[in-house]
């Protein structure tokens, strides 16, 4: 087998490994996290994980130059800037503008380089802001979380239905799914290049990917421990397909260009 199918290196971005002011919320935001980097490694990547907000912008950059995929989890909500937005809006939280466009340029790299990329709830929001998309900034709650109870209970869970014929219908093998989330803001204008792939019941959109490239977005949290158990892995083979099928590809061009 190509050494480069066996061999391959996944980047988990978080937006930072510090909240001193906010513990509870920073234990359930690691508990997520640390079960993406887990079950990446069960899959066979090797996985590297890093902090956007602990690095800059350039460093962020450099070590992530050689991952075969990327994966940008939740958090803070995004600067409201980067999206045309203002702050004083109900919701907002605290704000990691140098994690924002660190990550932000890791959406437009992975475009240009053709770099396999799953977005996790703020991951999905940094996708479509980094293509020039923007966001409503806070919804009612509704079924997307739930309000006034213990961190450990903000997960709220609900139906979504996935495009047919979707990056993520494929991945996860069928289009009506249930799933838990907690996020009070949503895509509104979709960034250049990207589709709809999903929508709660009631009507806001739930996932995106590129119609071009291999990025995908999800606004709910596979990696919850209460999410359906298989959920996570299927997306992450879906990062691995994506990869294989690239280095396919690739193999024959520069084996005749070497030549």
């Amino acid at each position: 087998m190509n050494e480069e199918l066996t061999n391959r290196m996944l980047v988990v971005v978080e937006v930072t490994t510090a909240r001193p002011d906010r513990p509870a919320y920073h234990a359930k935001v690691q508990v997520l996290n640390s079960r993406v980097v887990a079950e990446a490694k069960a899959a066979g990547w090797s996985v590297t994980r890093v902090a956007a907000a602990d690095v800059t912008p350039a460093d962020l950059s450099r070590l992530t130059a050689d991952a075969d995929a990327l994966v940008i989890v939740g958090g803070e909500d995004i600067t409201p800037s980067y999206y045309g937005g203002t702050t004083g809006y109900e919701g907002e939280t605290a704000h990691f503008a140098t994690a924002d466009e660190g990550q932000i340029s890791l959406v437009q790299r992975a475009l240009a380089l053709g770099t396999p990329l799953l977005g996790i709830c703020r991951g999905l929001q940094i996708i479509n802001v980094a293509l020039g998309g923007t966001l409503v900034q806070h919804i009612d709650d509704g079924i997307h979380k739930n309000t006034d109870v213990p961190i450990d209970q903000i997960l709220s869970t609900h139906d979504v239905t996935l495009a047919a014929g979707s990056t993520l219908a494929w991945s996860l093998g069928r289009v009506d799914i249930s799933v838990q989330s907690a996020h009070h803001q949503i895509v509104d204008r979709l960034g250049a290049g990207l589709l709809a792939a999903a929508h709660a019941p009631d009507g806001l959109i739930e996932a995106l990917e590129h119609e071009s490239a291999p990025i995908v977005g999800v606004q709910w949290h596979p990696e919850a421990p209460d999410s359906p158990v298989d959920q996570l892995s299927l997306l992450l083979a879906g990062l691995t397909a994506q990869h294989d099928a690239r280095v396919r590809v690739e193999a024959p061009i520069t084996s005749a260009l070497a030549a």
